[in-house]
């Protein structure tokens, strides 16, 4: 897959496959789009993903984005949202952009798209110039849960009420945050239980403030793990956003690894406690949870 910064930058010469939009967790919404776009890879056609820039309290990182799409897309094109393009008329962008500079042969996009300025364009503007530009318009219906429009607030309301499970089945896939694991006071080392603390990109969400049942990969590698998503109120008052994780099984030196931590099941909301000895106690139950959840 070829990464790009921009699509002025774009200088593929094949007829494409386009798909447009922001993919903030590629979520089963924005897979039926990227499902169709890949359906016409081959034959002379390329696909191209084009994905607008996500801004603060995102799902996914840019380079998250990256790791899900490699090996399915030809392109992704990373937009940056300038002020040029923005103010670009939708007829312009379908005739310089698309047609000329992208040479696209199918655009595939979902029911409420818009683009161009004063986000005039549509769908219906899209199949309105199909002929004279000879592409192809899918318009794909919007993909629902229990009858409910998927959508990254919807997923972003789940995380929120540290409901994980609602977001994997929304998402297609466990929520998940990816970080190098830090030094920290290595209290829980002190107490008996070693943690690892992972620190999230600074626009990535953590979901509610809590403790949950966790999946966590160290050089490749599942274990079984329970975690504190928060600031940690009982020893710091740094208000530093961690994951601090206990992982089942493991006794190496993970310090400087970049680790993936998923999200499975939430058991109880972040607390501050009156002491480290109630702290302890505490974190106990928790371990005890993680193993019955996943009975170890």
């Amino acid at each position: 897959m070829k990464v790009i910064s921009g699509i002025e930058a774009y200088n593929g010469n094949r007829k494409t496959a386009v798909t447009l939009g922001k993919f903030d967790g590629l979520h089963r919404g924005h897979q039926k789009l990227l499902e169709k776009v890949f359906s016409y890879s081959g034959d002379g056609c390329e696909s191209v993903v084009c994905a607008f820039d996500m801004h603060r309290d995102s799902l996914m990182t840019v380079r998250e984005r990256r790791a899900h799409l490699s090996g399915k897309a030809d392109w992704l094109i990373e937009q940056p949202l300038s002020g040029d393009f923005m103010s670009m008329e939708a007829e312009k962008f379908i005739e310089e952009v698309l047609y000329k500079k992208l040479h696209a042969a199918h655009l595939v996009v979902g029911t409420d798209f818009n683009f161009g300025r004063g986000r005039r364009g549509n769908a219906r503007m899209l199949e309105t110039y199909a002929d004279r530009y000879g592409y192809t318009v899918d318009v794909v219906e919007k993909e629902r849960y229990l009858g409910t429009v998927i959508s990254s607030t919807y997923i972003k309301d789940a995380l929120a009420q540290g409901d994980v499970k609602l977001a994997e089945a929304l998402l297609g896939y466990p929520y998940e945050i990816t970080g190098v694991v830090r030094h920290g006071k290595q209290l829980g080392r002190t107490l008996g239980f070693p943690t690892m603390n992972i620190e999230p990109e600074e626009h990535k969400i953590l979901p509610r403030f809590g403790v949950y049942a966790c999946r966590v990969k160290i050089d490749g590698t599942w274990y079984n793990a329970v975690g504190n998503a928060g600031i940690k109120p009982t020893v710091t008052d740094e208000q530093r956003r961690l994951l601090e994780v206990y992982v089942y099984g493991y006794e190496g030196d993970a310090y400087g690894k970049e680790i993936t931590a998923q999200f499975c099941d939430f058991e109880r909301p972040e607390t501050k406690f009156g002491s480290v000895e109630e702290l302890k106690e505490n974190v106990m139950r928790d371990m005890r949870y993680g193993e019955r959840y996943f009975g170890c």
